[in-house]
């Protein structure tokens, strides 16, 4: 097997099933997970974790343009955004860590060293607390943010290699995407306990949450299928096939948009009865996927050719194609 670092620069979520939670080369996730938020302002930035490029970018999803490339090394790949979306928090699994970015001053404000993996983000709406999910373990680490930077407050047991993180509107409940257990813990917040773990498809990575934060989601990276799941019942209620290696999934416009890393496409299922509607042409090696706030563009990063792809979720179309830099990942909550 090969070093540590090596096999992370390799990984693109499924091409290698190794232990590895970052790729590399251009043949080729949740939280984090992506929660589907609300709201009627549109979304003017992307913030894309550019994996090889270390650096995360800020685009202006208007003109279509990059406004600024902040250095991050340590090949950037998670990102969640703290609930009054002023800060950036990003995982640095070759750089064993996370980095928190104050997106007014567009600048690296303070870094926190962590064991294994760093890869799954996510941050608790209401308390603000940051999960950090190390794939290389069982456990997903809490951070509390300050005005110092973010401290190491504990840690909570998951399932093997966990991947894409989701917290519910309410706080209250963590859920995690287990993707060497084939499972999704259901986690308590405030005793930092899993309550439940319920089977899902083979290798679940991006986990997304619904609205109302009722149904969750996985992105079945080997099934390759969608797994639903009732998190009051704490159990799968059903799943709806996607295009190979199916990566995150974004709710938008009533429609779930799954990103199918080796079809170059993105699937659309209606998520009520999970029957698949469409699949929708967009660039290589489609990976992060996250819908605006007004819930009228689906933005997707293309890992294989270094671009974001718009589409109109209403007509199911590609409205427009942005340049990014090297290795766009974007696995988590990027746009605000």
């Amino acid at each position: 097997m090969m070093r540590r670092v090596g096999v992370l620069r390799r990984f693109r979520g499924v091409r290698r099933l190794s232990s590895s939670p970052i790729r590399g080369g251009r043949a080729c996730l949740a939280l984090a997970g992506l929660l589907a938020c609300g709201g009627t302002a549109l979304a003017q930035e992307a913030l894309v974790t550019a994996q090889l490029g270390n650096a995360v970018e800020v685009v202006d999803l208007a003109s279509r343009k990059i406004l600024q490339s902040i250095p991050v090394p340590g090949a950037p790949a998670g990102i969640a955004l703290s609930p009054d979306r002023k800060t950036a928090y990003v995982t640095r699994p070759e750089g064993h860590g996370v980095s928190m970015i104050d997106l007014a001053a567009r600048k690296v404000t303070a870094s926190l060293d962590l064991p294994g993996g760093p890869l799954g983000i996510g941050v608790n709406p209401t308390s603000g607390e940051v999960y950090v999910a190390d794939w290389y373990g069982t456990r997903v680490f809490v951070l509390r943010p300050g005005a110092e930077g973010l401290t190491l407050e504990g840690e909570i047991a998951t399932g093997q290699s966990p991947s894409g993180i989701a917290v519910t509107p309410d706080g209250a409940t963590l859920l995690v995407a287990n993707r060497e257990s084939d499972s999704v813990s259901i986690i308590d917040v405030a005793s930092r306990r899993e309550t439940r773990r319920v089977a899902v498809g083979q290798h679940p990575f991006g986990l997304t949450l619904s609205a109302d934060g009722a149904t969750a989601y996985t992105a079945n990276v080997v099934s390759n299928d969608v797994s639903a799941i009732d998190i009051a019942a704490g159990r799968e209620t059903g799943r709806v096939a996607t295009g190979q290696r199916p990566y995150v999934i974004a709710l938008a416009a009533g429609k779930g948009f799954v990103t199918d890393q080796y079809s170059n496409t993105v699937t659309v299922f209606d998520p009520a009865s999970l029957k698949r509607l469409a699949a929708i042409d967009v660039g290589d090696h489609p990976e992060g996927i996250a819908a605006t706030r007004d819930g009228r563009t689906v933005v997707v990063a293309n890992w294989g050719d270094n671009s974001l792809s718009l589409i109109d979720p209403s007509t199911l179309t590609i409205t427009g194609t942005v340049e990014t830099g090297d290795g766009p990942r974007a696995f988590g909550d990027f746009l605000r």
